[in-house]
Protein backbone atom coordinates (compact mmCIF):
# COMPACT_ATOMS: atom_id res chain seq x y z
CA UNK A 1 0.00 0.00 0.00
CA UNK A 2 2.73 2.61 0.99
CA UNK A 3 4.03 1.98 -2.59
CA UNK A 4 0.66 2.39 -4.51
CA UNK A 5 0.32 5.88 -2.55
CA UNK A 6 3.86 6.71 -3.09
CA UNK A 7 3.10 6.00 -6.95
CA UNK A 8 0.15 8.21 -6.42
CA UNK A 9 1.87 10.89 -4.79
CA UNK A 10 4.09 11.39 -7.87
CA UNK A 11 1.88 10.95 -10.44
CA UNK A 12 -0.09 14.05 -8.63
CA UNK A 13 2.97 16.05 -8.26
CA UNK A 14 4.10 15.30 -11.99
CA UNK A 15 0.23 16.13 -13.08
CA UNK A 16 0.10 19.42 -11.13
CA UNK A 17 3.99 20.53 -12.27
CA UNK A 18 2.87 20.09 -15.79
CA UNK A 19 -0.55 21.76 -15.25
CA UNK A 20 1.62 24.82 -13.46
CA UNK A 21 3.82 24.56 -16.83
CA UNK A 22 1.05 24.49 -19.16
CA UNK A 23 -1.12 27.28 -17.14
CA UNK A 24 2.26 29.78 -16.84
CA UNK A 25 2.83 29.82 -20.65
CA UNK A 26 -0.86 29.93 -21.77
CA UNK A 27 -1.15 33.15 -19.55
CA UNK A 28 2.28 34.72 -20.97
CA UNK A 29 1.11 33.47 -24.26
CA UNK A 30 -2.39 34.41 -24.43
CA UNK A 31 -4.20 35.95 -21.66
CA UNK A 32 -5.25 39.74 -21.90
CA UNK A 33 -4.20 41.97 -18.62
CA UNK A 34 -2.59 42.72 -15.15
CA UNK A 35 -4.28 43.53 -12.13
CA UNK A 36 -3.09 47.02 -13.21
CA UNK A 37 -3.82 47.26 -16.82
CA UNK A 38 -6.98 45.26 -17.58
CA UNK A 39 -6.66 46.13 -20.98
CA UNK A 40 -2.68 45.08 -21.76
CA UNK A 41 -2.15 42.93 -24.36
CA UNK A 42 -0.69 39.01 -23.23
CA UNK A 43 2.89 39.89 -21.94
CA UNK A 44 4.46 37.59 -25.32
CA UNK A 45 3.26 40.43 -26.98
CA UNK A 46 5.71 42.72 -25.57
CA UNK A 47 8.58 40.46 -26.82
CA UNK A 48 7.42 39.70 -30.06
CA UNK A 49 5.72 42.99 -31.56
CA UNK A 50 7.31 45.63 -32.97
CA UNK A 51 7.24 48.25 -30.37
CA UNK A 52 7.95 51.14 -32.79
CA UNK A 53 4.52 51.00 -34.29
CA UNK A 54 1.98 53.23 -33.42
CA UNK A 55 -2.06 53.21 -34.16
CA UNK A 56 -2.97 55.16 -37.15
CA UNK A 57 -5.16 58.04 -36.98
CA UNK A 58 -8.65 57.25 -37.23
CA UNK A 59 -9.87 57.93 -41.01
CA UNK A 60 -12.18 60.62 -41.97
CA UNK A 61 -15.24 58.82 -42.87
CA UNK A 62 -18.34 58.90 -41.29
CA UNK A 63 -18.51 56.03 -38.55
CA UNK A 64 -20.21 54.05 -35.59
CA UNK A 65 -19.92 51.82 -33.14
CA UNK A 66 -21.47 48.62 -33.72
CA UNK A 67 -21.85 45.72 -31.34
CA UNK A 68 -22.77 41.80 -31.41
CA UNK A 69 -22.21 38.61 -29.25
CA UNK A 70 -20.38 35.90 -29.62
CA UNK A 71 -21.63 31.92 -29.49
CA UNK A 72 -19.83 32.00 -25.67
CA UNK A 73 -21.96 35.21 -24.84
CA UNK A 74 -19.10 37.62 -25.31
CA UNK A 75 -19.77 41.45 -25.90
CA UNK A 76 -17.53 41.89 -29.42
CA UNK A 77 -16.85 45.65 -30.77
CA UNK A 78 -16.47 47.00 -34.31
CA UNK A 79 -16.04 50.46 -35.74
CA UNK A 80 -18.54 50.53 -39.03
CA UNK A 81 -17.11 53.59 -41.16
CA UNK A 82 -19.19 54.44 -44.68
CA UNK A 83 -17.91 55.35 -47.98
CA UNK A 84 -18.68 58.95 -49.68
CA UNK A 85 -20.96 56.84 -51.84
CA UNK A 86 -23.02 54.35 -51.17
CA UNK A 87 -21.46 50.93 -52.30
CA UNK A 88 -22.33 47.10 -52.29
CA UNK A 89 -18.54 46.91 -51.34
CA UNK A 90 -17.54 45.51 -47.62
CA UNK A 91 -14.17 44.78 -45.80
CA UNK A 92 -13.68 43.64 -42.85
CA UNK A 93 -10.46 44.24 -41.89
CA UNK A 94 -8.90 42.09 -39.10
CA UNK A 95 -5.97 42.90 -36.88
CA UNK A 96 -2.81 41.33 -35.37
CA UNK A 97 -1.87 39.26 -32.38
CA UNK A 98 -1.41 42.23 -29.24
CA UNK A 99 -2.83 44.96 -31.44
CA UNK A 100 -6.28 46.13 -31.61
CA UNK A 101 -8.93 47.28 -34.24
CA UNK A 102 -7.07 50.69 -34.67
CA UNK A 103 -4.36 49.09 -36.13
CA UNK A 104 -6.13 48.36 -38.70
CA UNK A 105 -7.19 51.69 -39.47
CA UNK A 106 -4.35 52.91 -42.03
CA UNK A 107 -5.91 49.98 -43.81
CA UNK A 108 -9.38 50.83 -44.01
CA UNK A 109 -8.30 54.08 -45.45
CA UNK A 110 -7.39 52.64 -48.34
CA UNK A 111 -10.52 50.53 -48.65
CA UNK A 112 -12.81 53.62 -47.87
CA UNK A 113 -10.93 55.44 -50.66
CA UNK A 114 -11.80 52.46 -53.04
CA UNK A 115 -15.37 52.66 -52.34
CA UNK A 116 -15.91 50.26 -49.77
CA UNK A 117 -17.64 50.29 -46.44
CA UNK A 118 -15.14 48.81 -44.07
CA UNK A 119 -15.64 47.14 -40.76
CA UNK A 120 -12.45 46.99 -38.22
CA UNK A 121 -13.55 44.19 -35.26
CA UNK A 122 -11.67 44.41 -32.20
CA UNK A 123 -11.05 40.50 -31.85
CA UNK A 124 -12.44 38.84 -28.53
CA UNK A 125 -9.96 39.66 -25.21
CA UNK A 126 -8.60 43.04 -27.78
CA UNK A 127 -9.79 46.57 -27.72
CA UNK A 128 -13.06 46.88 -27.00
CA UNK A 129 -14.35 43.57 -27.09
CA UNK A 130 -14.52 41.11 -24.38
CA UNK A 131 -12.85 38.32 -23.58
CA UNK A 132 -10.18 36.99 -21.35
CA UNK A 133 -7.98 34.78 -24.14
CA UNK A 134 -6.99 34.87 -27.08
CA UNK A 135 -7.38 31.58 -29.18
CA UNK A 136 -4.81 32.53 -31.83
CA UNK A 137 -7.69 32.77 -34.84
CA UNK A 138 -9.78 29.60 -33.77
CA UNK A 139 -12.67 31.16 -31.84
CA UNK A 140 -12.09 34.89 -33.52
CA UNK A 141 -13.00 33.03 -36.90
CA UNK A 142 -16.17 32.38 -35.64
CA UNK A 143 -16.94 35.58 -34.54
CA UNK A 144 -15.31 37.22 -38.10
CA UNK A 145 -18.47 34.81 -39.26
CA UNK A 146 -20.71 36.53 -37.07
CA UNK A 147 -19.26 40.02 -38.01
CA UNK A 148 -20.33 38.72 -42.06
CA UNK A 149 -23.34 37.78 -40.54
CA UNK A 150 -24.09 41.18 -39.34
CA UNK A 151 -23.33 42.84 -42.38
CA UNK A 152 -25.50 40.71 -44.49
CA UNK A 153 -28.37 42.00 -41.83
CA UNK A 154 -27.48 45.32 -43.33
CA UNK A 155 -26.92 44.79 -46.54
CA UNK A 156 -27.99 41.45 -48.22
CA UNK A 157 -26.57 41.97 -51.03
CA UNK A 158 -23.32 43.11 -50.04
CA UNK A 159 -19.91 41.97 -51.42
CA UNK A 160 -17.86 41.12 -48.96
CA UNK A 161 -14.17 40.59 -48.58
CA UNK A 162 -11.79 39.51 -45.63
CA UNK A 163 -8.34 40.97 -45.23
CA UNK A 164 -6.49 39.70 -42.13
CA UNK A 165 -2.73 40.77 -40.92
CA UNK A 166 -0.54 37.82 -38.99
CA UNK A 167 -2.84 36.26 -36.59
CA UNK A 168 -5.86 38.88 -38.16
CA UNK A 169 -4.70 36.70 -41.62
CA UNK A 170 -4.70 33.11 -39.73
CA UNK A 171 -7.94 34.18 -38.50
CA UNK A 172 -9.63 34.56 -42.15
CA UNK A 173 -8.09 31.41 -43.07
CA UNK A 174 -10.05 30.03 -40.58
CA UNK A 175 -12.85 31.63 -41.29
CA UNK A 176 -12.91 31.28 -44.85
CA UNK A 177 -13.76 27.39 -44.27
CA UNK A 178 -16.36 27.92 -42.59
CA UNK A 179 -18.48 29.35 -45.77
CA UNK A 180 -19.19 32.99 -44.11
CA UNK A 181 -22.41 34.46 -46.05
CA UNK A 182 -21.97 37.28 -48.66
CA UNK A 183 -18.09 36.76 -48.77
CA UNK A 184 -16.55 36.80 -52.24
CA UNK A 185 -12.80 36.72 -51.61
CA UNK A 186 -9.87 36.89 -49.38
CA UNK A 187 -6.78 38.26 -48.42
CA UNK A 188 -4.03 36.91 -45.80
CA UNK A 189 -1.03 38.73 -45.28
CA UNK A 190 1.88 36.98 -43.25
CA UNK A 191 -0.59 34.27 -41.56
CA UNK A 192 1.20 31.02 -40.06
CA UNK A 193 0.23 27.63 -41.03
CA UNK A 194 -0.25 26.92 -37.11
CA UNK A 195 -0.07 28.51 -34.10
CA UNK A 196 1.40 25.58 -32.17
CA UNK A 197 4.27 25.23 -34.81
CA UNK A 198 5.07 29.51 -34.73
CA UNK A 199 5.35 28.57 -30.84
CA UNK A 200 7.18 26.10 -30.37
CA UNK A 201 9.55 28.00 -32.75
CA UNK A 202 9.49 30.90 -30.63
CA UNK A 203 10.07 29.10 -27.13
CA UNK A 204 13.07 28.14 -28.66
CA UNK A 205 13.86 31.19 -30.09
CA UNK A 206 12.85 33.61 -27.21
CA UNK A 207 13.41 31.36 -23.98
CA UNK A 208 15.89 28.68 -25.69
CA UNK A 209 13.90 26.09 -24.62
CA UNK A 210 12.68 22.30 -26.41
CA UNK A 211 9.09 22.07 -27.44
CA UNK A 212 8.80 18.90 -25.11
CA UNK A 213 7.09 18.62 -22.59
CA UNK A 214 6.40 22.56 -22.77
CA UNK A 215 4.01 22.58 -25.64
CA UNK A 216 2.54 19.28 -25.00
CA UNK A 217 1.30 21.21 -21.63
CA UNK A 218 0.35 24.18 -23.08
CA UNK A 219 -1.78 22.49 -25.28
CA UNK A 220 -3.69 20.57 -22.65
CA UNK A 221 -4.16 23.59 -20.90
CA UNK A 222 -4.85 26.30 -23.31
CA UNK A 223 -8.04 24.12 -24.12
CA UNK A 224 -9.27 23.84 -20.51
CA UNK A 225 -8.50 28.12 -20.29
CA UNK A 226 -9.73 28.71 -23.77
CA UNK A 227 -12.07 26.35 -24.60
CA UNK A 228 -9.92 25.34 -27.14
CA UNK A 229 -6.60 23.62 -28.21
CA UNK A 230 -3.72 25.91 -29.45
CA UNK A 231 -3.71 23.24 -31.98
CA UNK A 232 -6.96 23.90 -33.27
CA UNK A 233 -5.33 26.98 -34.88
CA UNK A 234 -4.62 25.39 -38.37
CA UNK A 235 -4.66 27.67 -40.89
CA UNK A 236 -2.79 24.63 -43.03
CA UNK A 237 -5.70 22.65 -42.80
CA UNK A 238 -8.73 25.40 -42.79
CA UNK A 239 -7.35 26.73 -46.81
CA UNK A 240 -8.18 22.93 -47.79
CA UNK A 241 -11.86 23.68 -47.38
CA UNK A 242 -11.81 27.54 -48.95
CA UNK A 243 -13.86 28.43 -51.30
CA UNK A 244 -13.38 31.55 -52.44
CA UNK A 245 -10.31 33.62 -54.33
CA UNK A 246 -7.35 34.04 -52.01
CA UNK A 247 -4.35 36.46 -52.65
CA UNK A 248 -1.49 35.12 -50.08
CA UNK A 249 1.08 37.73 -48.89
CA UNK A 250 4.34 37.91 -47.10
CA UNK A 251 7.67 40.18 -46.64
CA UNK A 252 10.36 37.40 -47.49
CA UNK A 253 12.20 38.57 -44.23
CA UNK A 254 9.91 37.60 -41.86
CA UNK A 255 11.69 36.31 -38.61
CA UNK A 256 8.76 35.76 -37.06
CA UNK A 257 6.49 33.96 -38.93
CA UNK A 258 8.87 32.23 -41.52
CA UNK A 259 8.29 33.18 -45.58
CA UNK A 260 8.34 29.51 -46.14
CA UNK A 261 4.99 29.17 -44.69
CA UNK A 262 3.30 31.05 -47.16
CA UNK A 263 4.22 28.97 -49.87
CA UNK A 264 3.02 25.59 -47.12
CA UNK A 265 -0.75 27.62 -46.84
CA UNK A 266 -0.77 28.45 -50.75
CA UNK A 267 0.04 24.64 -51.82
CA UNK A 268 -2.44 23.93 -49.26
CA UNK A 269 -5.23 26.30 -50.55
CA UNK A 270 -8.15 24.32 -52.44
CA UNK A 271 -9.53 28.31 -52.96
CA UNK A 272 -10.56 28.23 -56.98
CA UNK A 273 -8.69 31.22 -57.51
CA UNK A 274 -5.21 31.77 -55.74
CA UNK A 275 -2.15 34.10 -56.23
CA UNK A 276 1.52 34.63 -54.25
CA UNK A 277 2.51 38.32 -53.73
CA UNK A 278 5.87 38.60 -52.15
CA UNK A 279 7.13 41.64 -51.01
CA UNK A 280 11.32 41.92 -50.65
CA UNK A 281 12.68 43.13 -48.11
CA UNK A 282 9.99 43.37 -45.60
CA UNK A 283 10.07 41.81 -42.26
CA UNK A 284 6.78 40.25 -40.59
CA UNK A 285 3.14 42.32 -40.85
CA UNK A 286 5.30 45.27 -42.75
CA UNK A 287 4.66 44.23 -46.29
CA UNK A 288 2.06 47.33 -46.54
CA UNK A 289 4.46 49.55 -44.85
CA UNK A 290 7.69 48.95 -47.03
CA UNK A 291 5.43 48.70 -50.32
CA UNK A 292 2.53 50.94 -49.60
CA UNK A 293 1.80 51.95 -53.11
CA UNK A 294 2.65 48.66 -54.44
CA UNK A 295 0.69 46.79 -52.17
CA UNK A 296 -2.57 48.42 -52.53
CA UNK A 297 -2.54 48.22 -56.23
CA UNK A 298 -2.08 44.38 -55.96
CA UNK A 299 -4.60 44.09 -53.54
CA UNK A 300 -7.58 45.47 -55.31
CA UNK A 301 -6.54 44.14 -58.74
CA UNK A 302 -6.69 40.90 -57.17
CA UNK A 303 -10.29 41.72 -55.50
CA UNK A 304 -11.69 43.74 -58.74
CA UNK A 305 -13.49 40.81 -60.34
CA UNK A 306 -14.93 39.99 -57.27
CA UNK A 307 -16.25 43.01 -56.01
CA UNK A 308 -17.76 44.58 -59.15
CA UNK A 309 -17.97 48.53 -59.43
CA UNK A 310 -18.65 50.41 -56.10
CA UNK A 311 -22.50 50.89 -56.83
CA UNK A 312 -23.17 47.22 -57.01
Amino acid sequence: MKIKAKIFAAIIIIVAGAYAIGSGFTDYALRRGTDTSPASPPPACAKIADPSLVAPEKPQAKSELWSITSADGLKLVATYFAPDVPSRRWAILVHGYGRNQRFAWDYAAEYLAQGYNVVTPDLRASGLSEGEYLTMGTKESEDIVLWAQEIAKHDDAAKIILHGVSMGAATVMLATAQEPPNVVAAVEDCGYTSAYTMFTAQLDKLFGLPPFPIMNCVDVVSRIKTGTALSAATPVEAVKSTKVPMLFIHGDVDELVPFAMMGELYDASAAPVKEQYVVRGAGHADAKRAAPAEYFAHVFAFLQPYVGNTAN
